[in-house]
Protein backbone atom coordinates (compact mmCIF):
# COMPACT_ATOMS: atom_id res chain seq x y z
CA UNK A 1 0.00 0.00 0.00
CA UNK A 2 0.94 3.36 -0.95
CA UNK A 3 0.03 6.92 0.40
CA UNK A 4 0.68 9.62 -2.23
CA UNK A 5 0.06 13.32 -0.39
CA UNK A 6 -0.18 16.38 -2.15
CA UNK A 7 0.38 19.45 0.15
CA UNK A 8 -1.34 22.90 -0.54
CA UNK A 9 -4.26 24.49 1.40
CA UNK A 10 -7.96 24.21 1.14
CA UNK A 11 -10.06 26.83 -0.17
CA UNK A 12 -11.51 28.38 -3.61
CA UNK A 13 -8.78 31.30 -2.82
CA UNK A 14 -5.68 29.23 -2.86
CA UNK A 15 -6.51 27.58 -6.26
CA UNK A 16 -3.59 27.99 -8.71
CA UNK A 17 -1.63 29.28 -5.93
CA UNK A 18 2.22 28.43 -6.13
CA UNK A 19 1.93 26.76 -2.60
CA UNK A 20 -0.99 24.27 -3.86
CA UNK A 21 0.99 22.60 -6.70
CA UNK A 22 1.16 19.29 -4.51
CA UNK A 23 -2.79 20.01 -4.70
CA UNK A 24 -3.00 20.31 -8.63
CA UNK A 25 -0.75 17.67 -9.56
CA UNK A 26 -2.80 14.95 -7.32
CA UNK A 27 -5.71 16.69 -8.81
CA UNK A 28 -4.46 16.23 -12.21
CA UNK A 29 -3.04 13.23 -11.69
CA UNK A 30 -6.39 11.41 -10.40
CA UNK A 31 -8.89 13.84 -13.03
CA UNK A 32 -12.40 14.12 -12.00
CA UNK A 33 -13.17 11.85 -8.94
CA UNK A 34 -15.07 12.25 -5.73
CA UNK A 35 -12.65 12.38 -2.61
CA UNK A 36 -13.74 11.69 1.15
CA UNK A 37 -13.42 14.02 3.89
CA UNK A 38 -11.36 11.80 6.26
CA UNK A 39 -8.53 12.50 8.53
CA UNK A 40 -8.42 16.36 8.29
CA UNK A 41 -8.17 15.60 4.33
CA UNK A 42 -9.65 14.65 1.55
CA UNK A 43 -8.90 10.96 0.46
CA UNK A 44 -8.97 8.65 -2.49
CA UNK A 45 -8.49 5.48 -2.66
CA UNK A 46 -7.42 3.66 -5.92
CA UNK A 47 -6.33 0.48 -7.19
CA UNK A 48 -3.38 0.67 -9.57
CA UNK A 49 -1.68 -2.52 -10.88
CA UNK A 50 -2.65 -4.47 -8.00
CA UNK A 51 -1.46 -1.97 -5.40
CA UNK A 52 -4.20 0.19 -2.91
CA UNK A 53 -2.83 3.32 -3.26
CA UNK A 54 -4.21 6.37 -0.89
CA UNK A 55 -4.14 9.92 -2.54
CA UNK A 56 -4.72 12.33 0.50
CA UNK A 57 -4.81 16.66 0.08
CA UNK A 58 -4.27 17.69 3.86
CA UNK A 59 -7.29 20.34 4.52
CA UNK A 60 -5.49 21.19 7.93
CA UNK A 61 -4.05 24.51 6.04
CA UNK A 62 0.16 23.95 5.25
CA UNK A 63 1.53 24.37 8.26
CA UNK A 64 -0.34 21.50 10.32
CA UNK A 65 -0.49 18.76 7.06
CA UNK A 66 1.35 16.28 9.96
CA UNK A 67 -2.16 15.96 11.53
CA UNK A 68 -3.55 14.99 8.37
CA UNK A 69 -0.70 12.29 7.26
CA UNK A 70 -0.36 11.09 10.80
CA UNK A 71 -3.97 10.40 10.79
CA UNK A 72 -4.08 8.68 7.42
CA UNK A 73 -0.72 6.05 8.31
CA UNK A 74 -2.58 4.86 11.70
CA UNK A 75 -5.30 3.90 9.93
CA UNK A 76 -3.61 2.45 6.95
CA UNK A 77 -0.85 0.75 8.77
CA UNK A 78 1.06 2.79 5.86
CA UNK A 79 4.97 2.33 5.87
CA UNK A 80 6.54 5.57 6.11
CA UNK A 81 8.83 4.91 3.23
CA UNK A 82 5.87 4.03 1.23
CA UNK A 83 4.92 7.84 1.48
CA UNK A 84 5.08 10.45 -1.58
CA UNK A 85 5.18 13.86 -0.33
CA UNK A 86 4.33 16.27 -3.43
CA UNK A 87 5.21 19.99 -2.44
CA UNK A 88 6.12 23.31 -3.89
CA UNK A 89 10.15 24.04 -3.40
CA UNK A 90 11.25 27.92 -3.05
CA UNK A 91 14.82 26.87 -4.08
CA UNK A 92 14.58 25.11 -7.06
CA UNK A 93 14.14 26.32 -10.59
CA UNK A 94 10.50 27.06 -12.03
CA UNK A 95 9.41 23.57 -12.81
CA UNK A 96 12.39 21.77 -12.16
CA UNK A 97 11.23 18.39 -10.29
CA UNK A 98 13.89 16.96 -7.46
CA UNK A 99 13.20 13.61 -5.84
CA UNK A 100 14.51 12.83 -2.33
CA UNK A 101 13.84 10.29 0.27
CA UNK A 102 14.69 10.00 4.17
CA UNK A 103 15.39 14.55 3.51
CA UNK A 104 15.31 17.33 5.77
CA UNK A 105 12.21 19.91 5.54
CA UNK A 106 14.57 21.88 3.73
CA UNK A 107 12.61 24.86 5.71
CA UNK A 108 9.16 24.18 4.24
CA UNK A 109 6.67 24.40 6.87
CA UNK A 110 4.21 21.55 5.80
CA UNK A 111 7.36 19.33 5.37
CA UNK A 112 8.07 19.97 9.03
CA UNK A 113 5.19 19.42 10.37
CA UNK A 114 4.40 15.71 8.66
CA UNK A 115 8.44 15.21 10.09
CA UNK A 116 7.22 16.04 13.81
CA UNK A 117 3.82 13.96 13.68
CA UNK A 118 5.60 10.78 11.88
CA UNK A 119 8.84 11.76 14.55
CA UNK A 120 10.66 10.75 10.86
CA UNK A 121 11.93 11.97 7.97
CA UNK A 122 12.16 8.87 6.09
CA UNK A 123 9.34 9.51 3.82
CA UNK A 124 9.99 10.65 0.10
CA UNK A 125 10.05 13.98 -1.53
CA UNK A 126 8.67 14.90 -4.76
CA UNK A 127 9.89 18.49 -4.95
CA UNK A 128 8.64 20.94 -7.73
CA UNK A 129 10.23 24.15 -8.21
CA UNK A 130 8.57 27.32 -8.27
CA UNK A 131 11.63 30.30 -8.20
CA UNK A 132 11.62 32.78 -5.52
CA UNK A 133 12.61 36.18 -7.62
CA UNK A 134 10.74 37.46 -4.15
CA UNK A 135 13.18 36.66 -1.17
CA UNK A 136 11.83 40.26 0.35
CA UNK A 137 8.12 38.65 0.62
CA UNK A 138 8.48 34.68 0.42
CA UNK A 139 4.73 34.37 2.30
CA UNK A 140 3.15 36.64 -0.49
CA UNK A 141 4.89 34.83 -3.19
CA UNK A 142 3.71 31.49 -2.39
CA UNK A 143 0.84 32.36 -1.91
CA UNK A 144 0.87 34.01 -4.74
CA UNK A 145 -1.13 32.77 -8.09
CA UNK A 146 0.76 31.18 -10.78
CA UNK A 147 0.37 33.55 -14.20
CA UNK A 148 -0.77 32.16 -17.19
CA UNK A 149 1.88 31.47 -18.58
CA UNK A 150 3.23 29.18 -15.86
CA UNK A 151 0.96 27.54 -15.53
CA UNK A 152 0.85 26.43 -19.13
CA UNK A 153 4.62 25.35 -19.01
CA UNK A 154 3.33 22.98 -16.04
CA UNK A 155 4.60 19.42 -17.23
CA UNK A 156 1.53 17.16 -15.96
CA UNK A 157 2.78 14.08 -18.19
CA UNK A 158 6.14 14.16 -16.82
CA UNK A 159 4.23 14.43 -12.93
CA UNK A 160 1.74 11.92 -14.25
CA UNK A 161 4.79 9.30 -14.70
CA UNK A 162 7.04 10.20 -11.65
CA UNK A 163 3.86 8.78 -9.41
CA UNK A 164 3.53 6.09 -12.02
CA UNK A 165 7.22 5.04 -12.05
CA UNK A 166 7.55 5.30 -8.09
CA UNK A 167 4.28 3.35 -8.07
CA UNK A 168 5.57 0.84 -10.01
CA UNK A 169 9.49 0.94 -9.49
CA UNK A 170 9.92 2.51 -6.04
CA UNK A 171 12.00 5.46 -5.30
CA UNK A 172 15.48 4.62 -5.68
CA UNK A 173 14.96 3.81 -9.54
CA UNK A 174 12.30 6.56 -9.89
CA UNK A 175 14.98 9.29 -8.64
CA UNK A 176 17.51 8.10 -10.58
CA UNK A 177 15.94 8.71 -13.71
CA UNK A 178 14.05 11.66 -13.12
CA UNK A 179 17.02 13.73 -11.05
Amino acid sequence: MKLIVGLGNPGKEYDNTRHNIGFMIVDNYLGNVNYTNKFNGMVYEKNIDGEKVIFLKPTTFMNNSGISVRAAVDFYKIDIKDILVIHDDLDLPFATIKLKSNSSSGGHNGIKSIINHLGSQEFNQFKFGITNEYKNDIIDFVLGKFSKEELANIDYQLTNNIIDDFLKNGMTKTMSDYN
